[in-house]
């Protein structure tokens, strides 16, 4: 019964969908207040009854009940109970329909927390949103139903895919559809204000801190997959160009470009038109992920290889809101203003050369990913595009965009002025030589392009500690006065400092992790010591281990540095008894920012095993970095300024005339 209550309120929720996806937009067509007051409430309404559908979905994992179709696919009664609940999420039906809750919850925050916005703007960027939320809300109901029936009840399920019983991937695909789909509000703006003929500083203000939120979630979503990627798959790589990561990462370059954007369109109201056509890529791009992984067309340990019918279904709803909305931009952009004019020396000339470069970034992962597809649909030939051709493409140009990120801040707007600039970057110039000529002395001149990229991860971090000392004048005007100035810093200005420091610690882990590893791959019995930069690891031999629904070979491994042990590493082999499907679960033993990592091969009738073992210097600033990066949108989020959708007018004193007060 609870089964058949989910299913009749996603039915429900479509119903309602359909209702804020005319209502409301007529109204703000007519003037009508009463029309487009139903949005909020119908926002709302929908999320409850999604939520309710989701509940049922979650309730039947929990009580394994077998006769839900879902359920026996992709359970087990063995299954601990966090992977019963993952597990919700970890095939197509479930995944779309958290993809659908996240979505409708976005409806219902905007809803709730956009009463400064004009009554005509809200209403129909709610009715957007849910001509999106009804499109996928059909989807599910016709081709991927996640609450069909089995006539007769199996008495055990199938588990889930065994790879996809892991923490990190509990927690990889909410954060990741919480970034994807966030950035379908700030379509839904762009399009209400294409229809209404209104964009300036004020739907800028109002679009930033939506962009903010998905972004952050997003970095934190494609962090957390990186890390699974690393530890799960045995491989002893962070990132490997696949295609499915490749869906998630090209949003992310887009979304970046927004929010930066957006910032000049706040502060200047100029790029409008790219602005907006950039909150359409950016969802649209997350609407190609989503299609990717869900059309069969990938094959991936991401991808959801399912019926290609389902692809063709997504298709049509890519081909609606991208060609749709591309169309009412063509038709609409020509009849925008221009905004303020500025000179290329300036911090709006640095916020458009950052456009330029993420773009182009994007433009290159794009092509790399979707090229060996049209091939093959074009020819039927088929190519594989690689790391080699990203790292050609996409590495050369993150390295001028990088050089150029401490100068932004440091010039002002309209005009700058670069030799001062320039001043005012001498000692981060100076420590970034001197970091650079360090690695050089440290491992010589056998790899002449690490120890420039270390000096280009100094020079973003220490540039982003530059600009809060020069913003607070913190050197000229003495500790005294200095620090209070430099903790009234406004908290944009602070997010924007941890967000370049934390771009420049992944970035300085992806260098020294990729240029200066070592990698040790051999054969070895019990008893034998071999070296790793400087680790001894003795094997102390194979044990049979008995999990909940698996069982496992583990191996054992003592670490030793300089004759004390510092580490034991239990890497193992496992076979899911559901699917007998085999896993390999890596070792990893962290020593400050460095790691040590060991994957066990094949096992050998000597007792002996192959082996993969590695010292990855500095490896988990790429994580931390990233962490950073995402403190730093949450703090950016909590600056008032962001909360605030435009200037009010201040009260009128006596005798004075009304001004309007700058926020």
């Amino acid at each position: 019964m609870i089964v058949e209550a989910g299913h009749f309120a996603l039915v429900l929720a479509l119903v309602m969908s359909l209702v804020q996806s005319v209502v409301p937009v007529w109204g703000a067509k007519t003037g009508d207040l009463r029309l487009m007051s139903v949005a909020a409430p119908a926002a709302n309404l929908i999320f409850v009854l999604v939520a309710i559908s989701f509940a049922s979905l979650t309730w039947a994992y929990l009580s394994s009940d077998f006769s839900v179709l879902n359920v026996w696919e992709n359970s087990h009664s063995a299954k601990p109970l966090i992977f019963k609940i993952s597990g919700v999420w970890g095939n197509h039906e479930g995944s779309m329909l958290l993809w659908v809750l996240i979505l409708v919850l976005f409806g219902a925050l905007v809803g709730l927390f956009s009463s400064n916005v004009p009554a005509p703007l809200r209403a129909t960027v709610l009715a957007v949103q849910s001509w999106v939320a009804s499109a996928f809300l059909l989807f599910i109901l016709v081709t991927s139903n996640p609450f069909q029936r089995i006539a007769e009840a199996p008495f055990e399920g199938n588990d889930l895919n065994p790879i996809l019983q892991d923490i990190g991937l509990a927690i990889h695909p909410p954060l990741l559809y919480l970034g994807y789909v966030g950035f379908s509000i700030t379509f839904a703006f762009a399009v209400a204000a294409l229809i209404l003929g209104r964009i300036d500083a004020a739907w800028a203000r109002w679009v930033r801190p939506w962009t903010l939120l998905a972004w952050l979630f997003l970095t934190l979503g494609i962090s957390m997959g990186s890390y699974w990627a690393y530890y799960e798959l045995g491989w002893g790589g962070w990132w490997f160009w696949d295609p499915v990561e490749n869906a998630s990462f090209m949003p992310w370059l887009a979304g970046t470009a927004l929010l930066h954007s957006a910032i000049v369109m706040e502060k200047r109201e100029a790029l409008k038109v790219w602005t907006v056509l950039l909150a359409i890529f950016t969802f649209s791009l997350s609407l190609l992920g989503t299609f990717l992984v869900r059309s069969g067309v990938l094959t991936s340990v991401h991808a959801f290889a399912v019926d290609p019918a389902r692809g063709v279904f997504i298709l049509g709803i890519l081909c609606v809101f991208i060609g749709g909305s591309l169309a009412l931009y063509a038709w609409r952009a020509p009849m925008l203003k221009q905004g303020g004019i500025f000179s290329p020396i300036s911090r709006e000339g640095s916020l458009v050369l950052n456009n330029l470069f993420l773009t182009a970034a994007c433009a290159a992962v794009f092509v790399g990913t979707l090229y060996p597809l049209a091939l093959e649909t074009l020819t039927g030939g088929k190519i594989s595009v690689g790391a080699p051709f990203f790292n050609l493409t996409f590495g050369p140009l993150m390295i001028p965009l990088l050089i150029a990120v401490p100068f932004g801040p440091l010039l002002a707007w309209k005009r700058g002025d670069l030799l001062a600039a320039c001043e005012r970057l001498y000692a981060v110039f100076g420590l970034t030589l001197l970091a650079t000529l360090f690695v050089f002395w440290l491992w010589g001149m056998d790899r002449v392009l690490a120890p420039l990229g270390v000096g280009l991860a100094v020079w973003v971090m220490a540039g982003s500690i530059a600009e809060v000392i020069s913003r607070s004048r913190l050197l000229e005007v003495g500790l005294a006065r200095g620090l209070p100035r430099l903790f009234g810093l406004p908290r944009s200005a602070w997010g924007t400092v941890l967000g370049h420091f934390g771009l420049g610690m992944t970035v300085l882990g992806i260098v020294v992790a990729s240029a200066f590893q070592i990698e040790v791959v051999r054969n070895a019995k019990p008893g034998d010591t071999f070296d790793v930069s400087g680790y001894q690891f003795t094997f102390d031999g194979v044990a049979p281990q008995q999990g909940p629904n698996f069982t496992a070979q583990v191996g054992h491994f003592t670490v030793r540095s300089g004759g004390s042990e510092v580490a034991k590493l239990d890497p193992s082999k496992r076979v899911y008894t559901a699917r007998g499907m085999p896993t390999t679960e890596a070792a990893i033993a962290t020593f400050g920012f460095s790691q040590l990592y060991i994957s066990l091969g094949e096992s050998h009738a000597d007792g002996s095993v192959d082996l993969r073992a590695y010292h990855k210097p500095l490896i988990t600033l790429i994580w931390l970095g990233t962490l950073v990066m995402s403190l730093g949108g949450a703090v950016s989020l909590t600056d008032r300024r962001l909360r605030v959708g435009a200037p009010k007018p201040a009260k009128a004193k006596a005798g004075k005339p009304q001004t309007v007060a700058a926020e």
